[in-house]
């Protein structure tokens, strides 16, 4: 995924941000320059011509000029289908005569489990067990016994981890409460588990010896400055799937799964 110009707003404590509001707002004057480009012509043209607007085609035509204006300033590849599709497939939805309430409920649910997107365009990844077991390899070849998952989702490397390394000593951390719920459950009864409702920006890493994220490109840069700030020297920084930006890992170990995972190895200088 690309970086999507992620710019950290670190405040006079050094406190890492949240995401900026800038992308979201810039996503929004896309969609809405071309709702109202479509419609300042649509409107008049069938207006004096007594019709109706034909909805479908203007629901097409505002996600054609979307894409377009997309397209000219210079969006990620996975913003331009966004936009390409919202009002087409918004228009679509109304035609079904759904409740509005549904609405509500999908969205509380979306954002229960999705608040880390929402805040810090973090979405929720789910490592797979081949990426588990590979880095539960390079854990038991590393020394230290304290490690932190930022942004820990439902515990599903945690758990695996903490039973196959008994002797480490293991955090999560995740903000989005229904997940960080389902981890509260699936991390009952384990002893070498510190699950944690907290936002990662929050959590200090000067105790740990290793830090496992599987985040996203757009905060890695800002991830990384935390890391070189409060990480020990000699301990390991392990991103799943989204390098540093300008940083050369120390290692990139390549798991034997379908969509070619690769894990990049930081050692802290």
């Amino acid at each position: 995924m690309p970086t999507d110009n992620y710019e950290p707003n670190a405040d006079a404590t050094g406190t890492e941000p949240t995401a900026p509001p800038r992308t979201m707002l810039r996503q929004c004057a896309v969609q809405g320059a071309a709702v109202i480009l479509v419609l300042s012509l649509a409107w008049p043209y069938f207006g004096l011509r007594s019709e109706p607007l034909p909805w479908p085609e203007t629901a097409f035509g505002i996600g054609a000029v979307a894409l377009l204006l997309a397209r000219l300033s210079h969006q990620p590849s996975w913003w331009l289908w966004i936009h390409a599709l919202f009002v087409p497939a918004a228009w679509a939805v109304s035609r079904l005569d759904i409740p509005p309430g549904w609405f509500l409920l999908g969205f509380i649910a979306l954002l229960l489990f999705f608040r880390g997107a929402a805040s810090g365009r973090i979405p929720l990844y789910l490592s797979n067990a081949a990426t588990v077991e590979t880095l539960s390899d390079l854990l038991r070849q590393h020394p230290g016994v304290r490690f932190v998952d930022l942004g820990a989702g439902i515990a599903s490397t945690l758990v695996p981890l903490a039973q196959a390394l008994p002797d480490k000593h293991f955090t999560g951390v995740e903000n989005a409460p229904a997940s960080w719920a389902i981890g509260r459950i699936r991390t009952r009864g384990i002893a070498n588990i510190l699950w944690q409702h907290a936002n990662l920006w929050d959590q200090s890493l000067g105790d740990y010896d290793g830090v496992y994220a599987f985040l996203s490109p757009a905060p890695m840069a800002a991830l990384w400055q935390k890391a070189l700030r409060e990480m020990k020297p000699g301990s390991i920084l392990v991103s799943n799937s989204f390098a540093i930006p300008d940083v050369s890992p120390t290692e990139i170990i390549q798991v034997d799964d379908t969509r070619q995972t690769q894990l990049y190895c930081y050692r802290i200088p």
